[in-house]
């Protein structure tokens, strides 16, 4: 346990990156068939699979939202948690993990409740149809009962990963993903359940990966251990954490607005196949993505831990290993994605006209994702050396001052205005990418000569 905990300020970067990294590379491709298999096993259900879809579709904003709570906490609280490592401060790591932990139970018992209360009403504001609702209410009645496995899985994984223990990481995704890939067709096709089939295929998973979780964190085997005399709340501990988080938050449950934006304007120019499209394309970018965000999780820990321990040239290398590989793998999924659009489309749906479709939108809806490498990198290393004002800014900024407006404004401005909804996402990209790379430049300077300053009054 030691030893992992000594490897991340003494190991070779590379090797270390590559050895942290593969397993969460290999758990976020894993994740993202989680995420995806459902969509692909509803949308080739006889009769309705393409509305079963664009149902399930409009439930995906609502999950971005209960994946975006367990990322509040997590994202800051296991970064934090490895900078109290750094500095030798395993008890006050500890404390973070614990009061983390009983936020969260917290958090999936409101989340609970408002979704079972009001889950028809939020459908309908997030796109739902008179021919979607059924299928979208059927499948969130199951899903929010599994809410506390969700949050907990996400939430408390974090503090896994933070510690280097990736390959624990990885199984406690693979765990999940194998049993929610056997149980889907045996609910969805099987006991002729449909989308509910599907729900409680995801929420039984979950519930799996949870468990595995949890046991690892209280067991031997983990440095930072789950203990009870930790579970006190902390606000001096933990409140700065959720400031650090707050980025990671606004990013993910910013998708569910922007989709509640994307499926309103989508369903005025273009119907019901647009936002069938739509759910393929979110689909898509969640593919090209997860690996990304994968790399970049490999590297928190050593980033993390090293910025705590005042060791720059360390940080600096990181960051640049987690650059060039994060840039190299998005203009390879870009090319991928431009040269075999319909491929893409493909997997997710037998019907022509949609792929059809999907596959036009698709190509400008990724225009330039090759270079959103860069955007990872630089806003991953914000998060893991605490700079909560800046990761936070440039999440708001990509967001809601380039992404929303645009939605809006691109289609008056392009004569096919349903492609022109599509076109939002790499004009607000290229301005944000281009935005991210200037504001690190100078912050990640200032932030290293502040650590030299420290280490040399020390």
């Amino acid at each position: 346990m030691s030893d992992n905990k000594e490897m991340l300020g003494t190991a070779p970067i590379g090797k270390l990156l590559f050895k942290l990294a593969v397993p969460t590379v290999v758990a976020q491709l894993i994740n993202m068939l989680y995420n995806i298999v459902d969509r692909i096993y509803i949308g080739h259900m006889p009769g309705d699979g393409s509305l079963a879809l664009t149902g399930v579709g409009v439930c995906m904003p609502i999950i971005m939202i209960i994946s975006a709570f367990a990322a509040l906490i997590a994202s800051g609280g296991a970064p934090k948690a490895s900078i109290s490592m750094g500095k030798g401060d395993n008890d006050s790591a500890e404390k973070i993990m614990g009061g983390c932990f009983s936020l969260q139970l917290i958090i999936s018992a409101v989340l609970t409740a408002v979704l079972l209360l009001w889950n028809n009403d939020l459908l309908l504001l997030f796109g739902a149809s008179e021919n979607t609702i059924g299928y979208a209410t059927d499948y969130m009645n199951l899903y929010a009962i599994g809410t506390v496995f969700v949050q907990l899985t996400l939430g408390m994984g974090a503090f896994i990963t933070a510690q280097g223990y990736t390959k624990i990481s990885m199984i406690t995704v693979l765990l999940g993903a194998v049993s929610n890939i056997i149980l889907d067709p045996i609910f969805i096709f099987g006991f002729r359940m449909g989308v509910r089939g599907a729900a409680l295929a995801t929420i039984l998973s979950q519930a799996v990966s949870c468990v595995w979780v949890l046991l690892f964190l209280c067991g031997k085997k983990t440095y930072l251990k789950l203990k009870r005399q930790n579970l006190r709340i902390d606000g001096k501990l933990v409140f700065p954490c959720l400031a650090l988080g707050t980025a990671t938050f606004i990013m993910q449950s910013s998708e569910s607005v922007i989709s509640v934006c994307f499926n309103s304007s989508l369903l005025k120019y273009g119907g019901d196949i647009a936002v069938g499209a739509m759910t393929i394309l979110t689909s898509v970018m969640q593919f090209a993505m997860l690996p990304m965000q994968g790399i970049a999780q490999g590297a928190q820990p050593i980033l993390s831990y090293n910025y705590g321990a005042n060791n720059t040239e360390r940080v600096k290398k990181t960051f640049r290993l987690l650059l060039i590989a994060c840039l190299t793998y998005s203009f390879v999924i870009w090319g991928a994605i431009m040269l075999l659009p319909q491929m893409f489309a493909g997997i997710f749906t037998p019907d022509a006209t949609l792929i059809a479709f999907t596959a036009k939108a698709l190509r400008i809806y990724c225009g330039v994702l090759c270079i959103f490498g860069i955007q990872i990198a630089c806003q991953m290393t914000f998060v893991s050396i605490g700079n909560a004002p800046c990761s936070i800014l440039v999440a708001v900024v990509r967001k809601f001052v380039l992404l929303l407006p645009l939605i809006y404004v691109m289609p008056q401005l392009i004569t096919d205005q349903t492609m022109g909804v599509y076109t939002a996402e790499p004009v607000a990209d290229a301005i944000a990418v281009t935005f991210t790379a200037v504001l690190f430049a100078i912050q990640f300077k200032k932030a290293l000569r502040s650590l030299r300053l420290e280490s040399s009054t020390t």
